[in-house]
């Protein structure tokens, strides 16, 4: 039996494919804890290519904050309640669905393979995910042979992760190709020709691609193909992928990342990033996954597109490569950022391509080799293009002045430094006198703390619960620096204990440099760097608990469903011994809000599958959260999203509450039920969930984290079957529903929220 560790990371944003290089953490959300137990590796290596019989995985619990193993069983494909078990909702919040819905790459892959494959071969599927790659191979070699079977060609498909490498052997089962494909349930630097392959491949087909390109590890898998399991020569689809870049201007941008500027705007003394500390808190410099359509009304293009660099799959990669490049500027302004995608040119000839380009990178910016596939682009949400901030504000450019543009890569990622003449290099160096201190956020986090409105009401709600308070204690429960400085700012004789469970020492670094900065006594602020369910009264010196804040932020639930932040609540409650008697608890409630919404190019990238390309998928559908045609009793699973990124949207009805938290009680089981008016015509395709955190007892003061903002990700329910809606009234269509119900139960045990909507034309 072999034993796959797969260790949990649904929410990091760093790339394993450098360790696990056929294990994308964009489609299946664990990381590989492989390559630490040797033994087990090595183990592996001697078996057969059989499907492994069990796999361990670590997900994190939203209530506790702590990791917990889940045991994935395989059982027959037959087994219809066997094979994922645990796992099945894990493929569900992976991006495979979206992929086989994108009919541009559907094609494009198809008549790439078609056009490759001429012959009988043998042909090496690496990633396979549902074997839809596979089976055009498969395909392919019986057209060669005029529809008749041969034995001469062969088709080895590779999938490491054991949930999606079952659902595999359905779909092959439910197109017959069961016996024309071989599976190996392993990564494809584990294959061995000899004992799981017979020889090497002569044609490979794969799709290790991330939005960047590389962070699926394209480059160690490719290396290792080419030395180990393909022939001298092979022949690839894809063949070539390219990289390309556009300088742009951009506020919204620049607030993702220049937190000093935000808050020199925003004048209200506290300072998380100040003046000769500007780069203590950062971003990660690293290339960011965005819809960059949605802000292409904010963005001013100061550069056409131009070439960075050139990835051939037909032959073994380099490992690091630079590149430095003159980019003139086409109009004045400030270069906040680079956005780059990839092109892939699918056959040898180049008559077949497939793009990331955002929509305004029509034809004409373009060379006429490399135009993409013809057909309408639809949204799709797993490939996207990407984001490089530039360093602090950014760099003035005036019409026609060039800029130095450097980029490198390394196996799993691309890098960029530019700025004026010989500037470039020094945008790449970090600012040694912070280094040590400097605290890495994600950018909406940044944004969050740079945006006046948020800090305003966070002031003013601490600013109301201090200033009757002497010498209170407050503890900061969650991973806030905002709330930690702010407390004690406002009061001087404040006692601050924060908690900063995921922030920890590098947390604490901060706080002391910016405390120094503000003038706060060092005794002031004690950092715990644990879950607040740790604390005990030899932490408080005695003293019990009179104000317990948190915005809540506990850092790695950035991708979480909102409600997923219960966990506050979680951890009020097991101070309850510990508070006060007169106590203040800030957000002193959450409030479960809904609206109807229509979502049709989400939806349409969730929909159910049937003919791939001529391949059956309807087996695919339950086990990948697909919405419509569902069975009885089935429903699609509600999902994270920036919903302000999801294409095109628009609210049919207003915000509506289902059901309350109240946070000066322990938690508890919870429900609610609200029937909501539709309020504009239109389609109606699911539902807006998120948490509006009120800050006061006197509901004055709310945070909303719903789909007005663009910092936080809300809650998707989508419907099984798209809905034209209208507002009730005397004109309204009779054939039109007018309202919805949504019913909502919350289970404190697992921090799980159960959404159920139906729609009425009443």
């Amino acid at each position: 039996m072999t034993i796959s560790l797969l260790l949990g990371a649904l929410t990091r944003s760093t790339s394993v494919a450098s360790v696990l290089p056929n294990f994308p953490p964009q489609r299946a959300p664990f990381a590989s804890f492989i390559s630490t137990i040797p033994s087990l590796l090595g183990a592996s290596r001697k078996m057969s290519a059989a499907a492994p019989q069990v796999a361990f995985q670590l997900r994190t619990n939203p209530l506790t904050g702590d990791s917990e193993w889940i045991v994935i069983e395989a059982a027959d494909e037959h087994d219809e309640n066997g094979i994922f078990g645990p796992g099945k909702s894990l493929l569900a919040t992976t991006s495979y669905l979206d992929m086989l819905n994108d009919s541009r790459r559907n094609t494009a892959f198809h008549r790439a393979i078609q056009k490759t494959i001429t012959r009988p071969c043998h042909v090496l599927d690496i990633g396979a995910g549902t074997g839809l790659l596979s089976m055009m191979a498969a395909k392919a070699m019986e057209e060669c042979n005029g529809g008749q079977g041969s034995n001469e060609g062969m088709v080895s498909a590779c999938e490491s992760y054991l949930p999606m490498g079952k659902l595999m052997r359905r779909v092959l089962q439910a197109n017959l190709m069961k016996t024309k494909i071989t599976v190996h349930h392993k990564r494809s630097d584990e294959l061995r020709i000899g004992m799981d392959l017979p020889c090497r491949a002569d044609v490979m087909v794969s799709e290790v691609l991330d939005s960047e390109l590389l962070g699926e590890g394209l480059i160690p898998t490719l290396q290792h193909a080419h030395d180990m399991l393909l022939v001298e020569h092979p022949k690839t689809v894809p063949y070539r992928a390219t990289t390309y870049g556009q300088l742009v201007d951009s506020t919204f941008l620049q607030k993702l990342h220049d937190l000093h500027s935000s808050e020199t705007s925003a004048s209200d003394g506290v300072h998380l990033a100040p003046r000769g500390l500007e780069n203590i808190v950062s971003v990660r410099p690293k290339q960011y996954a965005m819809h960059c359509d949605a802000i292409s009304k904010e963005i001013i293009l100061l550069s056409e597109p131009f070439k960075i660099f050139a990835f051939d799959f037909w032959r073994r990669p380099e490992s690091h490569r630079e590149i430095n490049l003159c980019v003139k500027a086409t109009d004045a302004g400030i270069v906040h950022a680079v956005i780059s995608w990839w092109v892939l040119q699918l056959d040898d000839e180049g008559t077949i391509f497939y793009s990331t380009a955002p929509n305004w990178v029509n034809s004409s910016n373009i060379s006429k080799e490399e135009k993409p596939i013809t057909g309408n682009k639809v949204w799709c949400d797993h490939w996207k293009q990407c984001i490089w901030f530039a360093h602090g504000t950014g760099i003035p450019v005036s019409n026609n002045e060039l800029i130095t543009f450097q980029a490198a890569h390394d196996e799993t990622s691309i890098s960029y430094s530019f700025g004026k003449e010989n500037q470039a290099a020094e945008f790449s160096k970090c600012d040694f006198r912070t280094v040590d201190r400097q605290l890495i956020l994600c950018p909406e986090r940044i944004g969050i703390y740079g945006d006046k409105d948020w800090r305003s009401s966070f002031l003013t709600a601490l600013r109301n619960v201090l200033q009757n308070k002497s010498c209170p204690v407050c503890v900061i429960a969650d991973d806030s620096i905002f709330l930690t400085i702010s407390a004690a700012c406002l009061s001087e004789e404040s006692h601050i204990v924060s908690m900063l469970p995921g922030l920890r020492d590098l947390g604490s670094s901060y706080l002391k440099a910016i405390s120094d900065f503000h003038g706060i006594p060092e005794d002031q602020i004690r950092v715990i760097g644990k879950k607040a369910a740790c604390l005990t009264l030899d932490n408080l010196s005695g003293k019990k608990v009179d104000l317990l804040v948190a915005e809540p932020f506990y850092c790695g639930s950035e991708g979480m469903l909102p409600w997923q932040n219960m966990r506050f609540w979680k951890e009020r409650s097991l101070l309850d011994s510990l508070l006060s008697d007169n106590a203040l608890i800030m957000p002193s409630k959450g409030i479960l809000k809904a609206c109807a919404m229509s979502l049709p190019d989400l939806w349409n990238s969730r929909r159910s599958l049937k003919k791939v390309e001529g391949f059956d998928h309807l087996v695919a559908n339950d086990a990948l959260g697909a919405c419509g045609d569902l069975g009885p009793g089935d429903e699609s699973p509600c999902l994270p999203y920036f919903i302000w990124q999801c294409g095109e949207t628009k609210e049919l009805s207003v915000p509506s509450p289902v059901m309350e938290f109240n946070f000066f009680d322990s938690i508890h089981p919870s429900s609610g039920k609200i029937e909501i008016k539709f309020t504009r015509q239109g389609v109606c395709h699911g539902f807006a969930l998120w948490i509006d955190w009120v800050l006061d007892e006197g509901n004055s003061i709310v945070i909303s984290t719903g789909p007005g903002g663009r910092h936080w990700k809300q809650g998707v329910k989508l419907l099984s079957k798209p809905f034209p809606v209208t507002p009730p009234g005397p004109c309204a269509n009779t054939d039109e529903c007018h309202s919805a119900a949504i019913e909502a139960s919350f289970d404190p045990s697992n921090g799980e929220l159960n959404v159920r909507c139906s729609l009425s034309d009443a």
